[in-house]
């Protein structure tokens, strides 16, 4: 099973989930100091003594779980939250006058430290959740909630929000920066091989072309194949298909630590990276230079086509045609045209072909296009050759594959 990515985070989440473990700490200590210097006011302290203990041996305990994303789960978060909502509910049982003057809830400012876990975690949508759950606590602790509590109550709402958009667009950053370092390592390393080819196979094949052609002969053909295999070589190189197994940076605070595997089934492939092995000598690739990406099946099967389409090339017009591969890169499709010098096609006889059960161009061409909701145009004029336009819709889920 292909394995995914991991990307590991570091200069966006660390920093904040230490400063949320900071908070908690010092938000605990601060909601305990208010009952100990207000513990007068309280018809039964023991209600406050008593959640208050517990809140602090719950902070503590917990110090490791709001130390990063992996230990912050679902469950703890659960958890966290429900413990601020209880303390905000107790409040009227300890304090009975809660409810008439906006004195602070039981766990004070320590509940925004539970929104905040969210925020940090699941970006604004989870932070909205929490910080609405804290209002309607608030409000119904208050019972007649005053203009500071819709005030509080609000600013918590905004802030956490705010919080956790910030956070998203900060990771939403960091996924660019990550994939700008994968694509300038890989930019590195296909600099160095070119150079490497260049002066070892590169030279070698040109040089085995030279000889071969000049001796005649077998060794012509053998030269002949040297060269396309130059070719093939070239445009691999020029190409750019090569990706970078490890991008990896200082892992110092503010750096990005990326760890690329496997690639997932699911992700797209540069449709040069399959049509680039049948460049050669009489086989001329071009392409618009960036990645022409599709979904994999859609990317095999205009693959599949294109050879088909050049096999007919190599049967038809014979090994001493010359073939061009033209790939576009449009918004809404990509399309590939094969055309080739040979003798063209008679008039008829694609229809006679099919007749007798021969059905490459039926089957091997017009069948896959149709599978991916594509379409595939002959053109060919007697004594002017053939040409074969493949056009692929961007969108082919749902579409390749179910033949």
């Amino acid at each position: 099973m292909a394995k995914r990515e991991r990307v590991v985070r570091m200069s966006v989440e660390q920093p904040l989930w230490r400063a949320l473990t900071a908070y908690r700490v010092l938000t605990m200590i601060y909601a305990v100091l208010i009952f100990v210097f207000g513990r007068d006011r309280y018809e039964r302290p023991w209600v406050a003594v008593a959640f208050l203990a517990f809140l602090c041996v719950w902070t503590l305990a917990t110090l490791p779980k709001v130390a990063n994303a992996a230990g912050c789960t679902k469950r703890f978060l659960v958890a966290d939250l429900t413990i601020a909502l209880t303390g905000i509910l107790l409040t009227p049982l300890a304090d009975e006058q809660a409810r008439t003057v906006d004195s602070p809830t039981l766990p004070s400012i320590w509940t925004a430290g539970a929104v905040l876990a969210y925020a940090i975690k699941g970006g604004w949508r989870w932070a909205g959740f929490a910080s609405s759950l804290v209002a309607v606590a608030n409000i119904i602790e208050r019972a007649h909630p005053t203009r500071d509590t819709l005030h509080n109550v609000l600013l918590v709402w905004v802030a956490s929000i705010a919080i956790g958009y910030v956070v998203e667009v900060a990771r939403a950053s960091e996924r660019t920066l990550a994939r700008a370092l994968e694509i300038e390592a890989a930019t590195r390393e296909r600099e160095r091989l070119a150079r490497d080819i260049h002066d070892s196979v590169l030279q070698v094949l040109a040089m085995v072309q030279r000889r071969g052609t000049a001796l005649g002969g077998e060794a012509a053909e053998l030269g002949r194949m040297a060269g396309e295999q130059e070719v093939a070589l070239r445009t691999l190189v020029a190409g750019g298909l090569t990706r970078p197994s490890l991008v990896s940076e200082d892992e110092s605070e503010g750096a990005v630590v990326r760890i690329v595997e496997e690639p997932d089934d699911d992700s797209p492939v540069d449709l040069r990276a399959l049509l680039a092995p049948r460049a050669g000598a009489r086989i001329t690739l071009s392409d618009p230079g960036a990645p022409v990406l599709l979904p994999p099946p859609a990317a095999r099967e205009l693959a599949s086509a294109v050879g088909a389409a050049l096999d007919n090339v190599r049967v038809h017009a014979g090994e001493e045609a010359q073939a061009w591969i033209l790939v576009e890169d449009w918004p809404d499709e990509v399309i590939v045209t094969v055309r080739d010098d040979g003798p063209g096609i008679p008039e008829g006889r694609l229809a006679q072909a099919e007749g007798e059960g021969r059905m490459g161009v039926a089957l091997s061409i017009r069948g896959r296009l149709r599978d991916l909701g594509g379409t595939a145009e002959l053109i060919s004029v007697p004594g002017q050759g053939t040409e074969v336009e493949l056009k692929v819709p961007r969108d082919t889920r749902g579409k390749a594959g179910t033949r």
